[in-house]
């Protein structure tokens, strides 16, 4: 499942009614706002992204007063489109843009399609969500580098926006009417654009100590259960489940932020179905975690931090593949076994078994490919 997100329509409000709600959808993590009356006002409430037609917008948006929403007339022949034309410009100016279109007949659903090609997000209103063409342009549209938004009153009918064809639209917009359907909204979003990871058992083949080495620990802004961490390893297709400091120690005390995660060169998985390096990991960084049944969330890296530190390294086999990777040789760095259970490095041998990710695709730059890559 792809990341999916929600924009809100400013609410028909006065300002201290509106700026509640507006905040609200902030501090639920929605942070785009369709509004022609209030930015400078909702700028000052947080770091908002305006959509709008006025030409200092974050996003840009054509459709209304114009084709879109049916103030102006559609021909027929859609290369005269007036807001395909405002759009190509805007475009060809280097804003970032959006098309507002609400579906009433087949003709609107071409200009949508059309439109979809040159802008960077397109709002498809319906007048009667039942009949709302979204299978003919998300088809239409799959190939094409646009975002579809789909205009809802609620979260079912956001989820089944979001789900329609499979892939669904990529965001929702609404407006929001009182602090619990911002919520609803809020947790809709986490709950679809939740990536899963099937583990598999690896076999130990091999534990022991190789030196000192520069490795990472990640502390992040998210605090982990016991059952959490990340998945890690030396090589892009095939990662050990790491798990999380959110255990006490009679050695150290619980870090429940951190994962110990291994050495600089090492691979972290990472929204969207990619890798970073862990070196690379920085303040802000997005990154996932992971939990026992393989399912994840996003997490916001709040420090990377880099210490020399003695290594282990941990050998494997899943099937014909040999895995190793690296990691920190210390009794409180745990992988998870075959029970789902935290075990520390410093208590594996050879027979035991423990969760790890083996990928179908190689990578490059991170991104999976579908390309023949050998990592020993």
């Amino acid at each position: 499942m792809s990341n999916k997100f929600a924009w809100i329509m400013s609410p028909k409000a006065d300002w201290d009614d509106k700026k509640e709600l507006i905040t609200t959808a902030l501090e639920s993590g929605i942070d785009y706002v369709l509004d022609c009356e209030d930015s400078e006002n909702i700028r000052k409430v947080g770091n908002f992204k305006i959509i709008s037609p006025e030409e200092d917008a974050d996003i840009y948006l054509v459709g209304l007063d114009g084709e879109g929403d049916g103030t102006l007339d559609l021909k027929d022949n859609l290369n005269e489109s007036a807001d395909l034309a405002k759009a190509t410009e805007a475009k060809n100016s280097g804003k970032t843009v959006c098309a507002y279109i609400v579906i009433t007949d087949k003709l609107h659903e071409q200009l949508a399609v059309t439109l979809g090609r040159v802008v960077d997000y397109i709002i498809l209103v319906a007048t009667d969500w039942t009949i709302i063409p979204l299978e003919n342009i998300i088809a239409d549209l799959q190939k094409e580098n646009v975002n579809i938004i789909a205009a809802v009153t609620n979260a079912d009918d956001a989820k089944v926006a979001m789900e329609t064809l499979e892939v669904g639209t990529d965001g929702v917009i609404f407006e929001p009417k009182d602090f619990a359907q911002i919520k609803d909204f809020a947790n809709l979003i986490d709950e679809l654009s939740t990536e899963s990871y099937e583990l598999k058992d690896l076999t130990i083949t091999n534990v022991e100590p190789v030196g000192s080495g520069d490795r990472v620990c990640i502390d992040t802004t998210t605090m982990m259960k016991p059952g959490e961490g990340m998945l890690i390893g030396s090589y892009s297709k095939a990662m050990f489940f790491i798990h999380s400091e959110s255990l006490e120690s009679e050695y150290v005390a619980s870090r429940p932020f951190r994962v110990n995660a291994g050495p600089v060169q090492a691979y972290v998985m990472v929204p969207g179905n990619k890798t970073r390096y862990l070196s690379e990991l920085e303040t802000g960084d997005e990154v996932l975690i992971v939990d026992k049944e393989g399912k994840t969330k996003k997490s916001i890296v709040g420090r990377s931090k880099i210490e020399k530190r003695p290594l282990i390294l941990i050998e494997a086999e899943y099937e014909d593949m040999k895995i190793r990777s690296l990691v920190q040789n210390a009794e409180t760095i745990r992988l998870v076994d075959e029970n789902d259970e935290p075990i520390s490095v410093s208590v594996l041998e050879p027979g035991m078994k423990v969760k790890g990710f083996i990928d179908d695709s190689a990578r490059h730059f991170g991104m999976a490919i579908d390309e023949q890559i050998i990592e020993q």
